[in-house]
């Protein structure tokens, strides 16, 4: 077995796909409708393109414990995933030129950096540098 789609929670699908191609960089891979409200709609890393895909899934309106938990999650600060980077300290930095929202700078925790940022759509996500 092998991952190939992972999920992120997001309020609101089209202003997700926004921020994770404009701003992260990511491709848009799959764009399909399911129903008035949602569709499936997935990203992947420009660098690794036949990659795990991102799922952005509309946060479920009708399942109040997935509401609560993203929400606990974000208010506690926790990220709910993590990225990859080469390169925590120049990704910061242009993220912030691009009005990305930090709630961690880049921190050094013994064997990697990471910084953590609002990705504008219910969550934290943390990138993480190997060191």
């Amino acid at each position: 077995m092998k991952v190939t789609v992972t999920s992120i929670p997001v309020q609101d699908q089209e202003k997700a796909l926004q921020f994770y191609t404009e701003k992260l960089g990511f491709l848009k891979k799959v764009d399909v409708p399911l129903s008035e409200h949602s569709r499936w709609l997935t990203v992947v890393s420009k660098e690794d393109q036949g990659g795990v895909e991102i799922l952005l899934e509309p946060s479920p309106n009708h399942f109040e414990p997935a509401k609560i938990y993203q929400k606990a999650l974000f208010e506690a600060g926790i990220p709910f995933t993590q990225f990859h980077s080469d390169n925590v300290q120049q990704d910061y930095e242009r993220l912030v030129g691009l009005g990305v929202e930090f709630s961690v700078k880049p921190t050094e925790m013994g064997t990697v950096k990471i910084a953590v940022f609002n990705d504008t759509c219910g969550n934290n996500i943390q990138i993480v540098e190997m060191l």
